[in-house]
């Protein structure tokens, strides 16, 4: 059965469109045949898109630079580690610094990603398999450090339009045998919602509802440290912004970005931006302290990125390494667009990340 027939068959059986949230969870996640659940290459210059660690290591080695200032001792979880390449820069730069954490978990869903990221750590750093651990659910009482890094773009989102003083939200349905947006019969109404009532009429956006109870498992599972959210995203302000009236919605295919999300179903990336407001809200209602937001240029920066151009005395790595932060830092690549967030719990130190800038208040 392919996936498009798995899709149409839940829109029949639930007599009415779907939620779009719906659609995207079948799309990415469903167990056979979702995008994150496929043996199709993903990340890289082979694959759909391009993550910052795929960029350069300088990125993973100055998140370790990071988790240094805090481990304590602690131990290191990832949220969707990808390729592994993030965990192999983190756990070598944090061995040079002779702070290596005793377990370095990793949460991954898809088994196909699982075993790339072993095979990543087996190829690169052999020596530190055995520190690895992969997990199914988050554990209990964790002490040190966690990190998602474009995790949150990928939750399922809600789309909605505005009509006549309210939005109303897009289900998919099927018509003349296409999936279509269908627009729901009664105003849609959560606590995520644009407070404005002076949004166009048709303007529509993207609410994110899975994201809170996410960061309240977070809270949960946590004893003491703090965590980095790493994602394209923007403040509240930002993201409903009147010129903003198509939403984030964005779809990944062979490096081609579009926005429309029934093609090539299962076999493109659905990712929204991140609405970084809603998720500092959620962490302080789950018992977080914010503790740092900022652009990841100036994460990058504060953590002397540029330290390791001027150490490399080849040449010709010196070009490269050049090239490699220009990529992760200028504000036309990926520095202004990708934001870096800090959530602490029981935690105190002044995060040497957001030493040379901090947005907090702007959220």
């Amino acid at each position: 059965m392919k996936l498009e027939n798995i899709i149409s068959k839940s829109i029949k059986d639930n007599n009415n469109p779907i939620g779009f949230d719906v659609f995207m969870n079948l799309a990415l996640y469903h167990h056979k045949f979702g995008y994150y659940r496929s043996n199709k290459t993903i990340f890289g210059h082979k694959g759909d898109f391009i993550t910052s660690p795929e960029v350069s290591d300088l990125f993973g080695f100055s998140i370790a630079r990071q988790c240094s200032q805090v481990l304590n001792g602690g131990d290191i979880l990832e949220f969707g580690a990808g390729s592994g390449i993030l965990a192999v820069q983190i756990l070598f730069e944090l061995g040079k610094l002779e702070c290596l954490p005793k377990k370095y978990y990793i949460i991954e869903l898809s088994a196909q990603l699982r075993n790339i990221q072993k095979d990543t750590i087996k190829k690169i750093l052999p020596e530190i398999l055995d520190c690895v651990e992969w997990l199914n659910e988050f554990p209990k009482d964790f002490k040190g450090v966690i990190i998602a890094n474009e995790v949150l773009d990928a939750f399922p989102v809600k789309r909605i339009s505005f009509s006549k003083g309210h939005f109303y939200e897009l289900g998919v349905d099927l018509i003349d045998g296409k999936f279509n947006w269908k627009r729901l019969h009664e105003p849609f109404l959560s606590s995520k919602m644009p407070a404005s009532k002076n949004f166009q009429e048709g303007y529509t956006t993207e609410i994110n509802l899975q994201s809170s109870a996410w960061i309240n498992s977070l809270y949960e599972s946590m004893n003491e440290g703090t965590v980095f959210l790493i994602d394209y995203g923007m403040t509240s302000v930002e993201f409903f912004h009147p010129q903003r009236h198509q939403g984030t919605l964005k779809c990944f295919y062979n490096h081609k970005s579009s926005n429309d999300p029934f093609s090539y179903i299962g076999k493109q990336d659905i990712t929204a931006s991140v609405n970084f407001s809603d998720v500092a809200e959620s962490a302080i209602e789950s018992g977080f302290e914010i503790s740092g937001f900022t652009t990841q240029s100036m994460f990058l920066i504060s953590l002397g990125i540029e330290s390791f151009l001027k150490n490399e005395e080849n040449d010709k790595k010196r070009a490269k390494i050049a090239q490699e932060i220009k990529q992760l830092v200028l504000p036309g690549a990926m520095g202004e667009v990708f934001k870096v967030m800090a959530l602490s719990k029981k935690q105190s130190v002044k995060l040497d990340g957001f030493r040379e800038l901090d947005l907090t208040s702007r959220l």
